[in-house]
């Protein structure tokens, strides 16, 4: 079953758009950001995604509970913070068109601010907005066999650009409503998890902060995608989201110095116990040239990270483990 949306032509220019920066970031060797803009996003992540949710946490009480800091707030609010950076540093642990997967990473989101977390829900439910009921869920009976099918779709839909996907289902999931509580942050990351298996980019990218700054129209979009009965306005919607994301990202990175530590760093968490030789090397980091990549590997086995297998133009090379 193909859940009902509409490729339109503003949909095909913004994933263009898209793939240009993306294509531009991978080309200067930027695609993984260095550790402190990783955490500083990680942290923006996780304060706008329970932001949206109520939650009133700063990303300065945040990073005190990443750092492991007594830091002062609501019992509810603190788990709040802990469960979701858990599921968010666990993301490698998940698998997009897994049912389980799904299930466990709602377990990590909700652990022990609900009784059900895990689990699907067993009693009908409306979403207010204010004192108004602006969506009303499919039945709880119906809820397995709806995630069972979407999930199916996202294994199946090899032809669907993962950009769409990953909107569509981030609203299907929404619309679905198939939990207890916890349902809106399991659409966003559900979409971050998509796109992160298609580039790791986006498993260091602030998504959630500009849906935060974007809250209302955010919602407006979920309700109109709702009356038409497709997802078109929410795919355009993310599509601008993330494009938008992207960009300040691109603004954030101008000027940084990219070192050779730098690029053994991301290549070790590309290539991981796999074999590779500098042709495959270079292939990775587009901008370099010969002699870079070969003083990169050079220092590499200098600094005991790697071993060379072979020699000359036959060499491979395989990341030691730390």
């Amino acid at each position: 079953m193909t859940p009902p949306f509409e490729i339109t032509d503003k949909i095909v220019n913004l994933i263009s758009e898209v793939s240009q920066i993306l294509g531009r970031l991978d080309s200067i060797s930027k695609s993984i950001p260095q550790p402190k803009l990783r955490k500083k996003n990680r942290i923006r992540t996780i304060k706008s995604t329970l932001a949206i949710e109520g939650n009133t946490f700063t990303e300065e009480q945040i990073t005190g509970i990443l750092d492991n800091k007594k830091v002062l707030g609501s019992k509810k609010e603190i788990i709040e913070v802990k469960n979701a950076i858990n599921l968010y540093e666990s993301i490698d642990l998940f698998s997009s068109f897994s049912v389980k997967s799904f299930h466990k990473a709602h377990f990590i989101l909700m652990k022990h601010l609900i009784i059900n977390e895990g689990k699907f829900r067993t009693k009908n439910v409306g979403i207010m907005r204010g004192k108004i009921v602006k969506h009303v869920a499919p039945k709880p009976i119906m809820v397995p066999e709806l995630i069972a099918k979407l999930f199916q779709w996202i294994k199946a839909s090899k032809e669907i650009h993962y950009l769409i996907k990953s909107c569509v289902v981030h609203y299907e999931i929404e619309f679905i409503h198939p939990f207890e509580d916890g349902n809106g942050g399991m659409g966003r990351f559900w979409q971050t998890l998509i796109l992160s298996e298609h580039n790791k980019i986006f498993r260091y990218l602030p998504i959630e902060s500009i849906i935060e700054k974007k809250q209302n129209k955010y919602y407006e979009t979920l309700e109109m995608s709702d009356k038409l009965g497709s997802s078109t306005p929410f795919i355009e919607f993310m599509l601008q989201i993330i494009l938008d994301t992207l960009k300040e990202f691109d603004s954030e990175t101008k000027g940084i110095i990219i070192t050779t530590e730098d690029r053994l760093n991301k290549a070790n968490e590309y290539f991981e116990n796999h074999l590779f030789s500098r042709k495959d090397y270079m292939e990775y980091f587009k901008s370099v040239s010969t002699a870079t990549a070969s003083r990169d590997l050079a220092k590499g086995i200098e600094l005991k990270r790697l071993k060379k297998i072979g020699e000359k133009n036959q060499a491979k090379y395989k990341f030691n483990k730390t």
